[in-house]
């Protein structure tokens, strides 16, 4: 398209040529009203002068039309997964893009947008999607967008005026008109309680769409922990109704309800509700007796008392009953030992008893020691740090509290420098595995000096002294666990002799270790996600781990290998972009993991809709209209329009064209240059002269 102008290109200042302007307007309004023969030519003379020097130049630009761009926003969310939307929407997208194929005037951009793991928000967000897609684009040359979606849009703009473009925007919608679902949605949920203490959440389970009176009123709502069914409720739909769960364990815990699912209905993935609860165990209790004072006292009282987690109660035996040396009781300060109390009364109100260097010198009746066996036994916890009393007479191991012992003394004490080592199973178990110093040989930490013999070993030996004599033995005892330390002298450690050693990691892990600490389990299959992340982890004593089986939210089932992090530690990362509860499983360990927000607003309406867009997308002077299931003939052809007022028809969606150019080349010819201005200036002079003559 070829464009003709005038402009000028003075060989003078713009001043100057006015200057000369008005003197020959002067002098030839002077001769003309002198009334002098020729006055007319000698005007026109002074005139082509002062457009010479203006040098007037036609200007010939030659431009092109510059092509419109259209947005073609697909909606990808997990909604979008649902019944046949992705096969109609690709079969949209194909057909789209052929019909603006066919008119070279378009320019079309496509962009995928949706709800992945990834995304904070978990929201389909196709408006900012749209705003990305033309950022560059002058509003001007935009003509439009169109939308292929279910119509589960979370970012519609409140106002036209936020589009960013005066062009029509359509919306096709995938789905169905008559689809229904039902979906349990947490009302209320506190994100914290107490282990052992009862927590209500309210929920309320709800029917959207077109949903079949064979669907009923009432429901079973079944209210999972960790996987574990707790109780089957009875609910009303649309009712709000409240259940209370009890935590068992600390950390995070995930808590289901869930509602069976109906025939024919959209999805299940929204059938369940997730609540991710952090378990937050009040003060652990420890009742630490010392049978006599000793150098390794104080480093288990300062360790327990400096654990903010641990409520610690310590008696230390001062005066056996043996000891009588005639001083009355009312004269004596020490505190009398609340034996009855402690290990008949309340007993069950520990987490773990440990006796340092105890021995039996009939402070405790001989029943007493049967009673902190059947403690053990019912799921509580001991730990036994011996000396050279446990190879004695009056060795515990002589008591009731012998069937909850993983080892019997042989009564050989062995006094010899040696250094502490891990075994096979210690370099694997949670409690021991990764000591600081021991992975060099020898370990880098101080010796100890002093072990007690033992035979009859059940359990695990995790530590073995010189010899490869047990050294740590760990054990379970039915629904409880032992812990036995055949050496008095880990004070050392805490001194630092030789260079001291990890008694602090070490004694530490083996207190929540004997009192069930989740993340020191040696069997245990766990799970954390990040973004989009899902991190698998197994802790195990053997030396290889089976692939774990994961269920995704979706229903699809995938075998993960592990990768060994560490002996006795296994890792796997799964990528993923789905948002929902994943299921773990390897054998008789699961685990569950959400990823994603949870209660995404992905998930809390997956019905297919037009209404969200119907009243934005009509200001903007487009259309929304259901595509047939599959795609096909349901897609409208693509036509282009002059204006947004009429842009759509009953087999047709319209776009704006730009008006907009874009220059090519320019040509330029001086009016006043060359032989065609001379000849000018010589025809007007000659004129003149002539006219004179006459």
């Amino acid at each position: 398209m070829d464009t003709l102008s005038l402009a000028f290109d003075p060989h003078l200042g713009w001043p100057w040529i006015a200057l000369a302007a008005l003197a020959a307007l002067a002098l030839s309004a002077t001769i003309i009203a002198m009334g002098l023969r020729g006055a007319w030519l000698r005007a026109l003379a002074s005139a082509a002068l002062v457009l010479a020097l203006a040098n007037p130049v036609l200007v010939n630009e030659e431009r092109a039309s510059l092509p419109t761009t259209v947005a073609m926003v697909v909606d990808s969310s997990q909604s979008q997964r649902l019944q046949d939307r992705i096969a109609t929407t690709d079969r949209a997208v194909q057909a789209l893009t052929e019909s603006f194929a066919r008119h070279d005037r378009f320019d079309l951009r496509i962009v995928e947008s949706g709800a992945g793991a990834g995304n904070e928000n978990t929201e389909t967000r196709l408006f900012d999607a749209l705003r990305s897609a033309l950022r560059d684009v002058p509003p001007a040359r935009v003509g439009g967008a169109v939308m292929i979606t279910d119509g589960q849009i979370h970012d519609i703009p409140a106002d036209l005026s936020e589009l960013g473009f005066d062009a029509p925007l359509h919306g096709l919608i995938t789905g169905s008109a008559d689809e229904y679902d039902r979906k349990m949605q947490l009302v209320e949920a506190p994100r914290f309680a107490i282990v052992g203490d009862a927590v209500e959440l309210t929920y309320r389970v709800e029917d959207l769409g077109a949903m079949p009176d064979s669907a009923g009123r009432a429901v079973d709502v079944e209210v999972r922990r960790n996987g574990e069914t707790l109780s089957v409720d009875q609910a009303i739909v649309g009712e709000t109704l409240s259940v209370q769960v009890t935590l068992d364990r600390g950390g995070d815990n995930i808590i289901e309800l869930a509602v069976d699912e109906i025939d024919g209905e959209l999805t299940a993935n929204n059938n369940r509700a997730v609540l991710r609860m952090e378990g937050i165990r009040e003060n652990l209790r420890v009742l630490l007796v010392s049978g006599e004072p000793h150098s390794g006292e104080r480093t288990w009282r300062n360790l327990l008392k400096s654990d903010a987690a641990v409520d610690l109660v310590h008696f230390t035996i001062l005066r056996p009953p043996e000891k009588q040396d005639g001083t009355p009781i009312n004269e004596l300060s020490l505190i009398a030992f609340p034996t009855r109390e402690l290990f008949v009364e309340r007993i069950d109100d520990f987490d773990l008893i440990i006796f340092d260097r105890y021995q039996n010198r009939n402070v405790l009746p001989v029943l007493y020691y049967d009673y902190i066996a059947q403690y053990v036994r019912g799921g509580g916890a001991l730990l036994v740090a011996s000396g050279p009393e446990f190879a004695g007479l009056n060795s515990v191991a002589a008591t009731p509290l012998v069937s909850a012992l993983p080892a019997m003394p042989t009564g050989d004490v062995r006094e010899a420098g040696f250094f502490p080592r891990l075994t096979d199973d210690g370099v694997r178990h949670p409690v021991t595995r990764d000591l600081e110093g021991a992975g060099d040989e020898p370990p880098q930490w101080g010796r100890w000096f002093r072990n007690v013999g033992v035979t009859d070993i059940e359990g695990t030996t995790v530590m073995r002294a010189g010899n490869d004599d047990p050294l740590l033995v760990l054990d379970t005892f039915e629904d409880g666990r032992v812990g036995l330390m055949l050496s008095d002298h880990g004070w050392l450690w805490a001194r630092g002799f030789e260079g001291g050693g990890p008694h602090v990691g070490l004694y530490r892990r083996l207190a929540h270790w004997l009192m069930k600490e989740p993340d020191l389990e040696e069997e245990a299959l766990t799970a954390r996600t990040e973004g989009n992340r899902l991190t698998i982890r197994r802790q195990t004593m053997a030396e290889t781990a089976a692939p774990v089986t994961v269920t995704t939210p979706s229903g699809e089932t995938l075998q993960i290998d592990l990768i060994e992090q560490e002996p006795g530690r296994f890792e796997a990362v799964l990528e993923t972009d789905e948002i929902g509860l994943f299921a773990l499983a390897d054998g008789d360990l699961t685990a569950l993991a959400h990823v994603g927000q949870i209660d995404a607003p992905e998930f809390r309406d997956m019905i297919s809709t037009a209404e969200p867009l119907r009243d934005f997308v009509g200001a903007s002077g487009g259309s929304v209209r259901r595509l047939e299931a599959g795609g096909g003939a349901s897609v409208p052809n693509i036509l282009p329009v002059r204006s947004a007022a009429d842009a759509s028809g009953r087999d047709w969606l319209g776009f704006k064209t730009s008006a907009e150019t874009e220059l090519r080349g320019v040509a330029r010819q001086s009016l006043f240059s060359g032989f065609l201005g001379l000849g000018l200036m010589l025809l007007v002079i000659a004129s003149m002269w002539y006219r004179e003559g006459r």
